[in-house]
């Protein structure tokens, strides 16, 4: 135990050094530092808030040397790894580290959900632990790729969903071969729910004739994502929030009412009376879209996602299922205009936000970084991560926004002190 530490655990300290090393100030090795840090966030009432608001804005070059290093203070290490403080930079690292117990490993693979499971997966002391696997196949929240993989780890065997093909998948047909979209002029309408040439008969505006970027494009998501596609099975389309929030209103039948009540005499009348209802076009053509979209399977749904109009990107980025809602970030057609609104939406998957600045092209564009610190649904490691772009006044407005965790608004107030001390410096 350092000298420093000692004298916080005694509380030898006087109170302006104790939020000097709250802070991360003392000038100390940085692991000497962090272990002060994890001290104060986990077990003092008064400098812990700050302790825990430094930690998570602590250097990510630092932090990845200290969280791969066996000889790292466990305090630390179980500080890093509990699902509370969870960092998508550290967390591989940790996982590889010997330090780290398997049991809580194990822990927390029973607990955790989304892309942190997809990390401990894609981790080698995981997958050659069989411990770890049966403890992770008792979490609730896995999806069905997630689950088709542990098994396959588990039994050493693949899965039969992992190789299994269908002849829908339009994007692997040869280049003459119309996509399933193309199709949607006939007169009579498909009513089909299997397969994913089951289109709508309305004709779609900007896809009837996919260039061949767009056909190579599909060709390649559906290539690298095959197996996470056929685990999903034929899961039907589901948004975010429900399909309120993007159908129209039906329309009240006010006139049949009146004629069923008053008689085939007054039936006549009482039509006429009826004001004619005035309906919005764009609703009853977005009503048409999700008609058209709920009768694709999850082939047919990502083809769109990358072939068809803005309109239809809007509505799929909602889908319930993961790789649906990122197939449309990989879509060429996709602008960033479109993006900067993905990144403030609240009813998009949290693996859309945390895909989205993985993007180059994206994550260039200030907007979207913006829009993505602002929205209380960014996870908190991503959101952490893309403060430090932030300017001045965003700063400044970030820290007094309530929708957003404690963790981000302290954090930004504090960045916002220090930038504004900086240019009074200069």
């Amino acid at each position: 135990m350092s000298r420093h530490l000692d004298l916080i655990r005694r509380s030898a300290l006087p109170s302006h050094q104790m939020m000097t090393a709250a802070k991360g100030a003392l000038h100390l090795p940085a692991e000497e530092m962090v272990e002060i840090l994890v001290y104060l966030a986990e077990n003092n009432k008064i400098f812990g808030e700050q302790a825990r608001i430094t930690l998570a804005g602590w250097d990510e070059s630092g932090a990845k040397k200290i969280a791969l290093n066996p000889s790292t203070a466990k305090d630390v290490l179980d500080y890093w790894i509990s699902p509370k403080n969870l960092r998508a930079a550290l967390f591989p690292l940790l996982l590889e580290n010997p330090s780290v117990s398997v049991n809580k490993i194990s822990h927390i693979g029973a607990t955790l959900k989304g892309e942190w499971i997809d990390t401990m997966l894609a981790s080698s002391r995981v997958r050659a632990s069989h411990i770890i696997l049966r403890e992770m196949s008792t979490n609730k929240e896995l999806s069905g790729v997630q689950t088709t993989r542990l098994q396959e780890l588990i039994t050493g065997k693949p899965a039969a969903a992992s190789v299994q093909t269908t002849p829908q998948t339009a994007a692997t047909a040869p280049s003459s071969e119309k996509p399933s979209v193309a199709h949607a002029s006939s007169t009579e309408p498909r009513t089909s729910t299997s397969g994913s040439e089951r289109t709508p008969s309305a004709p779609s505006r900007d896809h009837d004739a996919s260039d061949p970027e767009t056909e190579n494009a599909v060709a390649v998501f559906m290539k690298e994502h095959a197996a996470e596609i056929a685990a999903e099975g034929d899961k039907p389309f589901d948004p975010l929030g429900g399909v309120h929030e993007e159908a129209p209103a039906a329309e009240p039948e006010v006139a049949t009412a009146a004629v069923a009540a008053a008689g085939a005499s007054k039936s006549a009348a009482a039509v006429k009376a009826a004001p004619k209802k005035i309906t919005n076009p764009q609703d009853e053509q977005r009503g048409s879209v999700l008609q058209k979209i709920a009768k694709l399977d999850i082939k047919g749904r990502i083809q769109l996602a990358m072939k068809g109009t803005k309109e239809e990107r809007s509505i799929l980025v909602r889908d319930g299922t993961k790789i649906v809602a990122l197939a449309v970030l990989d879509s060429p057609k996709i602008t960033d205009g479109e993006v900067e609104k993905f990144a403030s939406q609240k009813n998009v998957l949290e693996a859309v936000l945390r895909a989205i600045p993985m993007k180059r092209r994206f994550a260039k564009n200030y907007a979207v970084v913006r829009n993505l610190v602002f929205n209380p649904r960014t996870p908190l490691d991503v959101a952490l991560g893309l403060m430090k772009n932030l300017l001045v006044q965003d700063l400044k407005n970030l820290s007094g926004n309530k929708e957003v965790p404690d963790t981000i608004r302290k954090l930004a107030l504090r960045m916002f002190k220090q930038k504004l001390e900086s240019s009074a410096k200069n």
